[in-house]
């Protein structure tokens, strides 16, 4: 069974202009490698020094929903992601409110983005006002986004190109400095693994915290309707998540070994960013200098992926809806074929870095991520195994059941370590969500509906 989608010419439509590597560096970009050394701090006390493993629970968790959302933009390629996926295989209504939660993430990152090049920048210029950098920052990136998607891919790849390279220039210095018998002593040690304080359930706990880490994978499916090929997007998906991943991993393992401790680092340190103290100790002024810069550059190419994603989930639920404020978020500009106002409205959420703290935003960051990924998983299996009853074997079964139930598992042992902030904030957004839901439905009583914008006619098969 097949479903045709037709595009819609009444208006402009998102310029495909992407290709499969550029989407990839948009993905990585996204997920900000350098991260790593900015949350060190706050996950190594955590997990009572095992970052390693916790970014490889979150991996192995991200994994099957990475399947999951391969599959789903195979069937339905829109932008939109989970909010797409769900609405299309469960309700409009369900899928409102998965894409309502995945808001609260989207939103926060360009946000978390912010502080971070707040800390940066504070670290050097400690006599400047800090809102003053949120501002101006802010306002580049804005502009940068609105301007055009193919130039935004442009920069995104060399800054992600340039922090790469940084980080194998630490992965040098930290190297030599433990065969020089600093930190553990070795470059083959476990204890970045596991060591007697090891506990599951910190490190679970860890897990949820970086697995925010990992959301530029699914953000990818926001481009979908700006590739040159939508079939190339669910290879994006993957080769994203396992480069990323790999980089996270080794990152960890070196500087868990090299500080197996937290002895020495700041206050500062363990509530924002660990970076700059942790290239100090490594290469001195010089390296903080370079290793800063590539930070910031990994900052500015995650702000300008997570800016440019959010707005296009805020553009694809505004065109499916009704009323001023849809059609305010619902609209693509007529020159540079970006939805402008989505994007706007995203640069001013992001001006909230100027009273919040990296620790504060990072505790609510995983609600919404984790419902969408529980839901994503549960579209396979709604879509393959119910709807078009591919359960015939043991292939289908495990691909359109067994798999997906495996992420929705592993999701939703994550969400259920949330930190008490994280949860108790998610619900309130949630609960909004709802009340706007039972608004623009008149009480349930006038259906939602669901647009996919696409050049020609979309064809949606069997997997």
């Amino acid at each position: 069974m097949s479903q045709d989608v037709t595009a819609s010419h009444g208006s402009a439509n998102l310029s495909r202009s992407l290709g499969l590597w550029a989407i990839v560096a948009l993905g990585l970009g996204y997920m900000t490698p350098t991260v790593i050394f900015d949350t060190f701090g706050i996950v190594s006390e955590e997990t009572k020094g095992l970052v390693p493993t916790a970014y490889l629970l979150a991996l192995v968790a991200m994994v099957f929903t990475a399947i999951s959302y391969g599959r789903m933009t195979r069937v339905f390629p829109s932008a939109g992601s989970a909010y797409t996926y769900t609405s299309e295989t469960m309700s409009p209504n369900v899928g409102f409110l998965i894409g309502w939660a995945s808001l609260l993430d989207y939103l926060l990152l360009p946000l978390v983005n912010a502080l971070i090049i707040r800390s940066y920048l504070e670290s050097f210029f400690p006599s400047v006002p800090p809102w003053i950098w949120v501002v101006v920052y802010v306002a580049v990136i804005t502009v940068m986004v609105a301007g055009s998607m193919s130039n935004t891919s442009r920069v995104n790849a060399l800054l992600v190109v340039f922090e790469v390279v940084l980080i194998a220039v630490f992965l040098f210095l930290a190297g030599r400095a433990l065969l020089d018998g600093e930190g553990n002593g070795t470059l083959l040690s476990t204890s970045p693994v596991w060591n007697d304080e090891g506990q599951l359930g910190l490190l679970i706990t860890g897990a949820t915290i970086v697995c925010f880490s990992f959301i530029g994978f699914d953000a990818i499916t926001m481009y979908t309707e700006e590739a040159k090929d939508a079939s190339t997007v669910p290879k994006a998906i993957v080769l994203a998540l396992l480069i990323g991943g790999a980089i996270f991993f080794v990152a960890a393992w070196f500087t868990q070994s090299l500080f197996p401790t937290l002895e020495g680092f700041s206050q500062d340190a363990l509530e924002n960013s660990a970076l700059p103290e942790i290239a100090f100790k490594v290469g001195g002024d010089l390296f903080k200098i370079l290793l800063t810069s590539a930070a910031f550059a990994a900052t500015m190419a995650s702000s300008l992926a997570s800016h440019a994603s959010v707005a296009r989930l805020l553009y694809v639920m505004g065109r499916n809806g009704k009323g001023p404020v849809s059609k305010f978020f619902g609209s693509v500009h007529p020159t540079f074929l970006t939805p402008a106002n989505a994007i706007a409205f995203v640069g001013v959420v992001s001006l909230l870095a100027i009273p919040f703290n990296l620790d504060f935003v990072a505790s609510l960051i995983n609600f919404g991520a984790l419902i969408a990924f529980t839901f994503v998983n549960l579209t396979v299996i709604v879509y393959f195994a119910y709807r078009k009853k591919l359960t015939r074997g043991a292939d289908q079964i495990v691909r359109n059941i067994v798999l997906p139930l495996l992420g929705v598992a592993a999701t939703l042992v994550l969400w259920a370590n949330l930190s008490p902030e994280s949860r108790n904030y998610g619900l309130i957004w949630f609960g909004v969500g709802i009340v706007v839901l039972l608004g623009m439905t008149r009480f349930l009583r006038r259906p939602l509906t669901l647009r996919l914008e696409e050049e020609g006619i979309i064809q949606v098969g069997d997997d």
